[in-house]
């Protein structure tokens, strides 16, 4: 275990990053916390945090728990009033004291892989400066609806989770820049329409849910460059459209809310004769592109294994066209 303690400058504030020490030492009452601004008590097998060592680290900014074996966090975090950033990922949280709220600076709260089932419900009204929350691969069913009213709020991720729904609102998340509640499985149906207010959106992952029609608002979000809605039945926009790019679903979207014909984005085009390159027989195996026992593409059977790249000239398109080859031969007038 790494066992330090550095001074550090933090803009005017001077303070000492602590890490590597165990947790008999940090709660003796000769050891002074009242300069530490940095505490890493990662992976340091901890099943608890003492409510009197928490109460005695006021002056801690940075405060890393994660990979640890902690079920509850300590009331007493409250008091952690200048408290910027709280890494508790890695543990067995299954929620958060409610205290927490109390913890105003804020900025960055990091809890993935834990058992939360629940956010305390007005968490959102507390910590306005909170720009990072990222709780996923979690047992959350639903965000609080108060989560719209952090207004500071850059990052939300919420993927690997049982999320129902979104809160409404999510228009007041006006500096919002990347949100993912991905892979949420059988459980998300729907988005809410205030998705396509978020001015500031950069990022959106909704993939791998059971979402099957977006809200036409998503053709507001202008700011959008990464669009991620794979593994959901998507009937509208089909997935043909939003496969191909976040400007036809925009398109999709507008088209369908004025009432318009709606038209999918034609596939790419590719030759047909391109992809018969090489197809033989191998010891009575079909072959692709000159190695046994791979099947790429269907292909007549030649007695001899040879390349027909030749005849995929100009000169001899016609002869093996489609229609040609596959085409219902004619009947020849009876007499």
């Amino acid at each position: 275990m790494r066992d330090g303690r550095k001074r550090m400058v933090n803009g005017d504030q001077e303070g000492e990053e602590v890490s590597g020490l165990s947790l008999e030492t940090l709660a003796n009452p000769a050891f002074n916390l009242a300069g530490i601004t940095k505490l890493d008590l990662s992976k340091a097998n901890l099943e608890s945090i003492p409510e009197s060592l928490a109460a005695r680290m006021l002056n801690v900014v940075v405060l890393d728990l994660h990979s640890n074996q902690l079920r509850a966090l300590p009331n007493s975090i409250g008091c952690l009033s200048k408290l910027k950033i709280l890494n508790v990922s890695g543990n067995l949280l299954e929620s958060f004291p409610k205290t927490i709220e109390d913890c105003r600076a804020l900025e960055e709260l990091t809890a993935n892989f834990n058992q939360l089932n629940k956010l305390p419900e007005t968490m959102g009204f507390e910590l306005n400066n909170l720009k990072k929350l990222s709780v996923n691969s979690n047992k959350l069913a639903f965000l609080p609806q108060s989560t719209s009213h952090m207004t500071n709020l850059r990052v939300l991720d919420a993927r690997l989770n049982c999320l129902r729904c979104l809160p409404d609102d999510l228009e007041n998340l006006i500096r919002l820049e990347v949100l993912n509640v991905s892979q949420n499985f059988h459980y998300l149906h729907s988005l809410p329409y205030s998705i396509g207010l978020l001015i500031s959106l950069l990022e959106l992952d909704i993939s791998y849910n059971k979402i099957s029609i977006l809200p036409d608002s998503i053709s507001c979000l202008t700011k959008l460059r990464k669009f991620h809605a794979e593994g959901n039945p998507l009937v509208s926009p089909p997935v043909e459209v939003v496969g191909h790019s976040i400007d036809a679903v925009r398109e999709f979207l507008i088209a369908r809310m004025n009432g318009a014909p709606i038209g999918i984005p034609p596939a790419k085009k590719t030759a047909w004769y391109s992809k018969l390159v090489k197809c033989g027989t191998f010891n009575g195996r079909i072959v692709g592109n000159g190695r046994p026992g791979v099947y790429e593409n269907d292909g007549f059977l030649l007695a001899n294994y040879r390349s027909i790249e030749g005849i995929t000239s100009p000169r001899y398109v016609g002869m093996f066209s489609p229609r040609r080859l596959f085409s219902p031969r004619k009947s020849s007038p009876r007499r």
